[in-house]
């Protein structure tokens, strides 16, 4: 596992697995911009995935990928295993940015990627705990974690930073 002692680990040093049980290497986003979103099918912030979608779209081609990751540690909100959430996603909102198998992004098991991004961009007051689904994360082309954006944030209000990142 990675440290999250930022001085020796980067955004490309981190893996993870895809719906589709593929192992990810951050190493195929080296040089584009990332929002990185822990995701869930029955959250109220769950119509953010059209935004999300929508963003992807809209800057794809300029160098921006989305990835989502699912987690079910908030309300229980992400009950589906892969094939559900993946069907889900592509069913409702026509998702077609990368998202990844279902994670913890709080407490013992937080997935590496979510300790390190916590770090690196802490919340309110400093505080590293997410405290929702759909909190996000933007990440410049050279792996730097810009800014951290909490649930309410729509994907469309994020856009001014992704200009300024491509």
């Amino acid at each position: 596992m990675a440290k999250t002692n930022h001085t020796s680990t980067s955004i490309y040093s981190f893996s993870a697995r895809a719906l589709n049980g593929e192992e990810i290497s951050f190493e195929r986003y080296r040089g584009r911009a990332l929002l990185i979103v822990n995701t869930a099918s029955e959250c109220g912030f769950t119509p953010q995935y059209k935004g999300l979608q929508a963003l992807y779209q809209q800057y794809a081609a300029r160098g921006l990928e989305v990835l989502g990751f699912p987690c079910n540690q908030f309300g229980k909100q992400e009950p589906g295993d892969a094939a559900q959430i993946g069907s889900f996603c592509e069913k409702n909102f026509g998702v077609s940015f990368q998202l990844f198998e279902k994670i913890e992004v709080n407490g013992a098991n937080t997935h590496p990627l979510f300790k390190y991004l916590k770090t690196e961009a802490p919340g309110l007051l400093g505080f590293d705990r997410i405290k929702w689904n759909f909190t996000k994360f933007l990440v410049d082309r050279d792996g730097k974690v810009l800014k951290r954006y909490g649930p309410p944030t729509k994907p469309d209000e994020i856009a001014v930073d992704i200009e300024k990142v491509l």
